[in-house]
């Protein structure tokens, strides 16, 4: 009975610590994307600023149109590309924070 009880507290020691490694991805992963998502924020109001003072600039209705229409493409780019960057980044987090238990899950689960 002593040796169940020192093996179920090696399993619960061992648990915690695969616990505290994936909560350890887990905040790695989400800073990454707060970082990524704060740089993208100021990216964005800095091109959207510059093409106001473009627009006011602009002499003709023909060149606030394309200055209008430019900016629209590349920021329809950008959003795409960085909603797939994003999308890695989530990806990323899951694998990242499963990882630590793959080999704790296969130690504790009894084989068949």
């Amino acid at each position: 009975m002593i040796r169940n009880f020192e093996d179920m507290q090696k399993i619960s020691k061992d648990g915690m610590d695969v616990t505290l490694k994936s909560m350890g991805a887990v905040s790695k992963g989400w800073q990454a994307i707060a970082v990524e998502m704060a740089d993208y924020s100021k990216k964005s109001f800095e091109e959207g600023t510059a093409v106001v003072e473009k627009l006011l600039g602009a002499k003709t209705l023909e060149k606030a149109i394309e200055v209008q229409t430019d900016y629209f493409r590349k920021a329809y780019d950008g959003f795409v590309a960085e909603a797939t960057k994003i999308g890695e980044l989530y990806v990323d987090l899951a694998k990242e924070s499963y990882k630590p238990f793959e080999g704790y899950i296969a130690k504790v689960a009894p084989s068949k």
